[in-house]
């Protein structure tokens, strides 16, 4: 999996997906030649992966025993994680919405790794205990619409939405769409507390922090939800509710595209050819989980932009942990938690390998990124869920 023997690095994801799904067991090879998989030698594995147009490399016993050794000795940044199983895949996602609305979905499809799309009525009749692993679509959980009402209030597309997600909140029982997000991202919540693993991207990740600190707190405005926001709403935001984040300001200009200050979208001063991040590198026998999240053929990773590109340092909480940052912009684009008994990580931006996704834009074709380092953060989220687990110090 490093930079010049694998030509296929996300196809070689949905391989190792593949076998787990044999029941077979896949070692993961943290910060070896790129964070390799070795896995049992069989031919229906290599003609799966000459199907698949993903490299491999046939070694003996004595090789890989001797691989095993090198990458267990102390004085090695790495190590050898055990993949068990396959993990249940759900993806967040409205009825209708497209495979490349979402780079998730795309990368999924790319990888042939399978999932289920669920929505607001299988979230709220618990129907996320069925999955290992949730991905939350481009969401706005706080019931605003996306804040793409100073753009786009008069198009077709929105006002379809709008209706659709109102009719969706009367048939579960709310009177308003803030309402009934607010109740499925306190599902979610009690999902990763309860030992969930939940990925978000973009929006989904700042917009449900905001809808679990406004618990019982009117935030919207009229065009929104039909009423005034809570006078002083500021002021009665809880952040030791959130995942994440803290001590952000909301943006109460309802024609502005932006939720609050923990965006670093209009702060940025960075063109295209200079906007890079750099993950961090971790201790593999002593922090396995963020090493595992960070596996790469490369340190420096390519940014790209979103509705919520990347977020700010400041406006992170202590106990979070930040996997990836552009340090000079004073910008995390890449972290992860723990809540409860399960995990959660935000990545900030809209498209790995599309600098700046707008609305109507064609979709990424992944067959001219298979190496794409940016996509690679995704699917080892994918796999996290299947690693053994190891008893937390209490």
């Amino acid at each position: 999996m490093g930079v010049d023997n694998q030509k296929n690095h996300l196809k070689a994801y949905g391989i190792t997906y593949w076998v787990l799904n044999k029941n077979l067991k896949v070692k993961w090879l943290l910060n070896y030649q790129g964070g390799s998989f070795l896995m049992p030698d069989t031919e229906a594995i290599q003609r799966e992966c000459q199907i698949r147009g993903v490299s491999f490399g046939v070694i003996s016993n004595d090789k890989a025993e001797s691989i095993l050794e090198d990458i267990s000795s102390p004085s090695q940044n790495m190590e050898a994680v055990v993949l068990e199983k396959a993990p249940k895949i759900a993806v967040y996602t409205p009825e209708g919405k497209l495979p490349w609305d979402d780079a998730v979905t795309m990368v999924l499809n790319y990888a042939e790794i399978p999932y289920e799309t669920v929505y607001d009525e299988e979230v709220l009749n618990d129907g996320l205990l069925l999955f290992d692993w949730l991905h939350l679509h481009h969401e706005d959980f706080t019931g605003q619409f996306g804040k793409f009402y100073g753009a786009y209030r008069a198009a077709p597309w929105y006002i379809t939405e709008k209706k659709a997600a109102e009719a969706l909140a009367t048939k579960l029982g709310y009177s308003k769409v803030s309402e009934e997000k607010r109740a499925v991202a306190l599902k979610i919540r009690d999902y990763v507390v309860g030992g969930g693993f939940m990925f978000a991207m973009c929006s989904a990740t700042d917009s449900f922090d905001i809808a679990l600190s406004a618990d019982g707190v009117d935030i919207c405005e009229p065009m929104f939800d039909g009423d005034g926001s809570e006078a002083g709403y500021q002021n009665k935001i809880d952040y030791n509710k959130t995942f994440a984040f803290t001590d952000y300001i909301l943006e109460r200009d309802p024609t502005t595209y932006e939720f609050s200050s923990i965006d670093m979208t209009s702060k940025r001063q960075i063109s295209k050819t200079t906007d890079y991040f750099s993950l961090m590198d971790f201790s593999a026998k002593w922090d396995p989980i963020p090493t595992m999240l960070c596996q790469n053929h490369t340190a420096l990773v390519k940014g790209f932009m979103g509705q919520t590109t990347s977020f700010n340092r400041e406006e992170i909480k202590s106990n979070v942990l930040v996997m990836g940052e552009n340090k000079l912009n004073g910008e995390a684009k890449y972290i992860h938690g723990i809540k409860g008994k399960g995990f959660f990580t935000f990545y900030g931006g809209h498209d790995p390998e599309d600098y700046q996704h707008r609305v109507g834009d064609p979709k990424t074709e992944l067959d001219l990124h298979p190496t794409s380092p940016g996509y690679r953060l995704i699917l080892n989220n994918v796999l996290f869920p299947a690693a053994k687990k190891k008893k937390q110090k209490t």
